[in-house]
């Protein structure tokens, strides 16, 4: 019962309720498969933030599909994005020729997303897709075409569900809008 409090502690408010997130992800699944269907679809999850969404997404997908992931780097500990972005973990399989869904936790500024989408493009495949848990249209540096958008969210800190401050509170069941005094820390950071 500790552990749970610790982790709810550094949470103000419930953004997004588990039931509401799943709800959604179901209508997406349905969706992306009714896109898709007859089609050969890739799922590049975004490590590490859209793990859990990506999960909870596959399994409503009623289509074949094959998945990969990369990871990226812009953020750091601070809350900023720095533009600056190096690929940690590359795709294990080549997209030439393929119907690829980007599987994202959130869309920011869009400055990382922007770099992945380019890098992704040279690669030649056949179709390229954003599908986002999460975007904050208020923060957007660079326009980002979303084909599949979850929630839209104001220009708060959330942690929870993928979304994580400092590696933590990723396991939280759902989207919850961090401390203020957590907020002030990765002011601080970035």
């Amino acid at each position: 019962m500790s552990s749970v409090n610790e982790l709810t502690a550094a949470v103000s408010e419930i953004l997004i309720d588990e039931e509401t997130l799943q709800s959604r992800i179901g209508e997406l699944g349905a969706e992306i498969s009714e896109d898709y269907r007859g089609r050969d679809l890739l799922l590049v999850g975004v490590l590490k933030g859209a793990v859990f969404f990506m999960a909870d997404l596959m399994r409503r997908i009623d289509i074949p599909c094959e998945v990969d992931f990369m990871a990226i780097s812009s953020y750091g500990a601070g809350i900023d994005s720095s533009g600056v972005v190096r690929i940690l973990k590359d795709l294990d399989m080549s997209i030439e020729g393929r119907n690829v869904l980007v599987v994202e936790d959130i869309i920011d500024s869009g400055l990382t997303l922007s770099y992945l989408l380019r890098n992704l493009e040279a690669r030649e495949p056949a179709s390229l897709e954003i599908c986002a848990l999460l975007t904050k249209p208020s923060r957007r540096e660079i326009d980002i075409h979303c084909r599949y958008t979850g929630f839209e969210i104001p220009n708060k800190f959330v942690i929870g569900y993928g979304l994580d401050f400092a590696e933590r509170y990723r396991n939280l069941p759902f989207v919850g809008v961090i401390r203020d005094e957590l907020a002030a820390q990765a002011e601080e950071l970035s």
